[in-house]
């Protein structure tokens, strides 16, 4: 988390609903937009169209993971990787 940098809203699925996470979102500072999970006797309040743009991103991944060099991380640079990246996303959107 500390290597991501600051952010201002962190975007999970259920999944990441616990306790020690959110307290460290809160002491950066970020806000925790995280369903709670059904085990929860009370649930946390989420930005719900915050948590619904969250599948736009995964879209794009998804997308981008059809091209083998991006799924399977060919490149041991992260500049190589990145601009693999970003020669996938301009394919992909020129397809569109």
């Amino acid at each position: 988390m500390e290597a991501a940098g600051p952010a201002h809203r962190l975007i999970a699925d259920r999944g990441y609903d616990a306790n020690h996470l959110r307290r460290l979102l809160a002491e950066r500072g970020t806000e925790a937009v995280i369903p709670s999970t059904t085990s929860r006797k009370t649930p946390i309040p989420y930005d719900a169209q915050a948590y619904r743009a969250r599948n736009l991103v995964e879209r794009m991944w998804c997308r981008l993971k059809d091209w083998r060099r991006v799924a399977t991380r060919y490149d041991k640079l992260a500049r190589n990787f990145l601009a693999s990246a970003q020669i996938a996303a301009l394919f992909t959107w020129g397809l569109n």
